[in-house]
């Protein structure tokens, strides 16, 4: 037997990120939209489970294990990034609905800030049209503008899917 107790588990979890490298990569630019950043993240993703195989317990969920700590490196360096961000907010308080796909996200992410804002306040954040005008110091007529405009980018954007 070649491998024996940290030396077979490290070598799995090394097989594994060779293989699934592409995904974690996906996945991290999935949220922080920048290469570099992405590449970063899987860097450090895998320096953690290379230093931390002794610590999975069954080889057999040494996939799920690795996902398990891209993703928290991508939360940690999100949180890092982009403190005062609506999603990562609103993770902290321990709500799962801030978006529901990584393709609302990218939508969103899609349109112009101001559309993005309004859209992201009325659904997200369950406010009125007449709060969303306060917030963004505009007439409820521009807030609504901006809703329907936003929310029908959002549907040809779906559409084309």
């Amino acid at each position: 037997m070649l491998f024996q107790g940290k030396d077979k588990k490290e070598h799995k979890i090394e097989q594994l990120l060779l293989e699934n490298y592409n995904s974690y990569y996906r996945l991290a630019y999935s949220y922080v939209h920048n290469e570099s950043d992405a590449c970063d993240i899987v860097q450090n993703g895998a320096y953690r489970a290379i230093l931390h195989s002794d610590t999975l317990r069954q080889e057999k969920y040494a996939a799920t294990w690795i996902y398990r700590i891209m993703l928290n490196e991508i939360f940690r360096f999100v949180k890092k990034e982009r403190p005062l961000s609506l999603d990562v907010v609103e993770a902290e308080q321990g709500k799962e609905d801030t978006y529901e796909n990584i393709d609302l996200q990218r939508a969103l992410d899609m349109l112009p800030k101001e559309d993005k804002a309004v859209i992201e306040l009325k659904y997200f954040e369950d406010m009125k049209l007449t709060e969303i005008a306060e917030v963004m110091n505009e007439n409820v007529n521009t807030i609504k503008s901006r809703l329907y405009r936003g929310l029908k980018k959002l549907r040809v954007e779906f559409a084309d899917d």
